[in-house]
């Protein structure tokens, strides 16, 4: 979404289409899963367990990373990721509340 459209649109809309934006890959919801499950800080083991390429599971941290979703540290040589705490509360919040507007939908056709 363009820099100019996204003004047609409420806030609300946009954050939800961001985040919706962030996690919209498979790749994505695996890491997300992952580092749920091992609720720590994880180095080196994302490439194993995906099954992707180094470059490939870089690629999908950093846009988990610019949405705030998750967070890293450097570790040595390594980034370690884990859940950001505050931002995974505001991601459920929003999607509570956007699936919760819409939750009263009847069969129509």
């Amino acid at each position: 979404m363009g820099a100019t459209k996204s003004d047609l649109f409420t806030k609300q809309q946009n954050d939800i289409a961001n985040l919706a934006k962030a996690i919209a890959h498979p790749a994505r919801i695996a890491i997300l899963q992952y580092l749920v499950r091992k609720n720590a800080c994880v180095c080196g083991d994302l490439v194993e367990e995906l099954g992707l390429a180094q470059a490939t599971t870089s690629q999908h941290l950093k846009e988990l990373k610019n949405a705030g979703i998750i967070q890293g540290s450097i570790e040595g040589v390594s980034v370690c990721y884990c859940i950001n705490p505050k931002v995974w509360k505001q991601c459920k919040e929003v999607f509570n509340c956007f699936f919760k507007e819409v939750a009263e939908i009847k069969e129509c056709c």
